[in-house]
């Protein structure tokens, strides 16, 4: 008697070798150990371990407390190596390298210049450090046969009173390779409003922003984002999940996300690790999925996370048995979701991600 059989999904390693885009990821969140430890070194900062592989172990163990305010302390030792122009350049290539042998094609990585500012670097110095840093890791990538276009974002902390002074480097350097703009840092008690004259600087200047909102606080903040501020995507989003009662019903705010299409940078692992989800499993993405929300999976911050592009679309493999037409769909809902011109966008789409995927499936 013939046994039928659920046929097995994508593994680890075909994810890897598909093309990914990526739209949510800092930079300060995604060192490699080994570079903290060597910088470090050079500036007699001291650090909770000893070896890449500690030092690694350590970063997850100390974010995965259940408290977006717990997590954002460890990045005390990753900014505290990020204050020289060389350290800066080192960090942006070694990320663009890291994401281009991961299989993404394209990222958005967004940093706040306003947090490396304490050996004396200028704010322009601190973006051109940067940027100079993603043009040689992406130009190795492509030597390599990796290709990838890295674009940045730059993010002002939404308990400082700099955002618009960064929203006005963003525009300064948005031909330059900057392509958005961004506010992050603990959402209670700081709401996106009080940056309000940022964000209509920006719609002036017809430039794009996201705004982190919805994960560790609910709808209000959510509601600001968009109806105040006017962001183009939601970083993470998540607790739109609030507005969504029995049988799917969806409340006003939740179904104007859906029916307008603003993304979601949804970030599952750090999701769990924040608490704004209970498990990969239990994570709102696959209901948001099913509902066609314009869904996109991202990293966050892979150091913390201990995490890659590949690693969160495998767990969502395991998590809800997805399988390759899923992880195209994710794929293209962050491409169309992307903060560069509509025909680079296609491009991508049409000539690198769809070919790719029709291969596989």
């Amino acid at each position: 008697m013939a046994v039928s059989s659920v046929p097995a999904g994508p593994s680890f390693d075909e994810i890897r070798r598909a093309p990914k885009a990526l739209l949510h990821d800092h930079l300060d969140g995604g060192l490699r150990p080994a570079t903290i430890l060597d910088l470090a070194a050079g500036i007699g900062h001291e650090l909770p371990a000893a070896t890449p592989e500690g030092l690694g172990e350590w970063f997850v163990a100390a974010a995965d407390s259940g408290s977006l305010e717990r997590y954002l302390t460890t990045f005390a030792h990753t900014v505290a190596v990020m204050q020289t122009a060389d350290a800066l350049h080192r960090v942006a290539r070694e990320c663009a390298l890291d994401l281009a042998r991961d299989g993404v094609v394209y990222a958005e990585v967004r940093f706040a210049p306003e947090q490396h500012l304490e050996r004396g670097l200028s704010l322009p110095e601190v973006v051109e450090a940067v940027l100079d840093g993603f043009r040689a890791g992406s130009a190795e990538a492509a030597e390599q046969g990796t290709p990838i276009r890295v674009g940045t974002l730059l993010t002002a902390m939404r308990h400082a009173a700099r955002s618009m002074e960064i929203a006005e480097l963003s525009i300064r350097y948005r031909d330059a390779g900057v392509v958005g703009f961004d506010i992050a840092g603990a959402e209670a008690g700081y709401p996106p409003t009080r940056h309000l004259d940022a964000f209509e600087y920006l719609q002036r200047e017809n430039s794009h922003f996201t705004i982190h909102a919805g994960e560790a606080f609910g709808l209000p903040s959510i509601w600001q984002a968009l109806q105040w501020c006017g962001a183009d995507r939601l970083g993470h989003g998540v607790r739109i999940v609030d507005d969504i009662g029995p049988d799917n019903a969806l409340g006003r705010l939740a179904a104007y996300v859906r029916d307008k299409r603003i993304p979601l940078e949804l970030c599952p692992s750090s999701n769990v690790q924040t608490g704004a989800a209970a498990s990969i499993r239990e994570h709102p993405i696959g209901l948001l999925r099913d509902l066609r929300f314009r869904v996109t999976v991202n990293t966050d911050n892979r150091l913390m996370s201990g995490t890659s592009m590949s690693r969160e679309m495998a767990l969502l493999v395991e998590a809800f048995g997805y399988g390759w037409p899923e992880l195209q769909w994710f794929t293209v809902n962050a491409m169309k979701s992307a903060f560069i011109p509509f025909d680079e966008r296609l491009a991508l789409i049409n000539d690198v991600i769809k070919p790719a995927y029709a291969k596989l499936t």
